[in-house]
């Protein structure tokens, strides 16, 4: 059994894979700041310690997990090498995890969580699968077979995997503070690509995936009959959305997903695709499929009186049209309003023109201050920015989210990566009102 301390343990991906070392047998803590973020939950339910940052935290025979975004210059990770301790980047340690598995990479520009969330919670339908999962869930599983993980592309931190398949849902550029343009974005996927071991699963919509090459196979899935893998007869429902599949020309079986939208169908196309290819057993597929209830911060309702509340981690313009286009599918009768919280300057400048026209699609947006980030906490430009770019949008605070009032029985979307989360705190706690899960 070994000791582990992680630095910055609140973080999504060092939040989760601290948990797989606790369900592992081992010794684990960690250190973070003192303001909440939501994934300490899980860790205090598995009575894992989280402790404020302070170099005496760290003592001799641990191992030190260091989060990427803390410097070598922190405090604990100078008092490691002090005491002459093992010291291991995040995705380094993930990497050394991994290699003990089947394992599944989940990675892309966008949808990474969500398919990860579904890919864990459906192959163990069948077969034990540890997992590691973005939005800070994480799941050792002792003597599981296979090992499913989000795998990120920033700073190219991926190209430690070589996991033995892919899942690749979109190659767009993001991160602007990392790379260069869409070329350098495509340059770091292509160098991953050449890192899988048995096969890639791949979205045939998006022209830079189709571009790729590789050692191993690339299976591409889509909604069109041109893809290895498609879905057709898509048909919706209170229940959800039914679909057809159809691998290398033949039908294979009919699946029922209990969620909304086009991304939905490709995510449980590139799932069913990996179960597929493993030879799991597809009626066990079907059942852990329709039972699938998301993960968190993605499409997660609350009702409030007649009003839907979506709380949903969307933070790039894609990712909104995504959330937007759910709304109107599970909702068609309702109003839909966002209420967005940009993330980061550097981003919020580069997709200003997208971001706008994204949140446009709604029926009315309500915007809040752009929240930065450990590495970026200032910026050339100011939430009026967007603002005088979308008509008819205003601003909201926690302190002024009575506005969203005036829209009963409409669904409103609460988005972004930061701390958006304090503003529907805010607006399900206004005057005693409660909410309902």
């Amino acid at each position: 059994m070994a000791h582990y301390h992680f630095v910055g343990i609140k973080g999504s991906g060092m939040s989760s894979l601290a948990q797989i070392m606790h369900d592992l047998g081992h010794e684990v803590q960690g250190s973070d700041i003192d303001q909440y973020v939501f994934t300490e939950e899980a860790l205090k339910n598995k009575g894992i310690k989280i402790l404020p940052f302070n170099r005496n935290n760290v003592e001799e025979d641990m191992v030190v997990i260091q989060g990427n975004a803390f410097s070598n210059d922190h405090e604990e990770v100078v008092q490691a090498q002090k005491l002459g301790l093992e010291i291991i980047r995040y995705h380094d340690f993930l990497a050394y995890v991994i290699n003990q598995y089947i394992s599944v990479a989940v990675t892309g520009a966008h949808g990474k969580t969500s398919t990860t969330g579904l890919l864990s919670h459906v192959m163990n339908g069948d077969k034990k699968t540890s997992f590691l999962i973005g939005d800070g869930t994480g799941l050792g599983i002792p003597s599981s077979e296979y090992f499913a993980f989000e795998a990120c592309e920033y700073r190219r931190h991926f190209l430690s995997y070589h996991p033995d398949y892919a899942i690749m849902t979109n190659i767009d550029f993001d991160h602007p503070d990392y790379f260069k343009d869409i070329d350098d974005v495509c340059d770091a996927f292509q160098a991953m690509a050449n890192n899988v071991k048995k096969a890639i699963i791949a979205w045939g919509g998006d022209r830079y995936l189709r571009e790729l090459t590789a050692n191993v196979p690339i299976y591409y899935y889509g909604l069109t009959e041109d893809n290895d893998i498609y879905a057709n007869n898509i048909t919706y429902s209170d229940k959800g959305t039914q679909f057809d599949v159809y691998i290398k020309g033949e039908y294979y079986d009919t699946f029922l997903s209990p969620q909304y939208g086009d991304h939905n169908i490709l995510n449980a196309l590139a799932v069913i695709a990996i179960c597929y290819f493993e030879s799991l057993n597809v009626d066990n597929i079907k059942e852990a499929l329709e039972t699938f209830g998301g993960v968190k911060r993605r499409f997660n309702e609350i009702t409030l009186n007649s009003q839907v509340l979506v709380d949903d981690y969307a933070h790039h313009p894609r990712e909104i049209n995504a959330t937007i286009e759910s709304a109107r599918k599970k909702y068609p009768n309702k109003k839909v309003i966002s209420v967005f919280q940009p993330h980061t300057f550097s981003r919020t400048q580069a997709f200003l023109e997208e971001f706008a026209e994204s949140l446009s699609q709604s029926d009315h947006v309500y915007l809040c201050d752009i929240f930065g980030s450990i590495r970026e906490n200032t910026g050339d430009l100011s939430i009026q920015d967007l603002l005088n770019r979308i008509d008819g949008a205003d601003l909201i605070s926690e302190e002024t989210v009575a506005q969203l009032e005036d829209y009963p029985s409409a669904v409103i979307l609460f988005m972004g990566a930061g701390d958006i989360q304090k503003v529907l705190r805010a607006y399900t706690t206004h005057e005693g009102k409660v909410a309902e899960l």
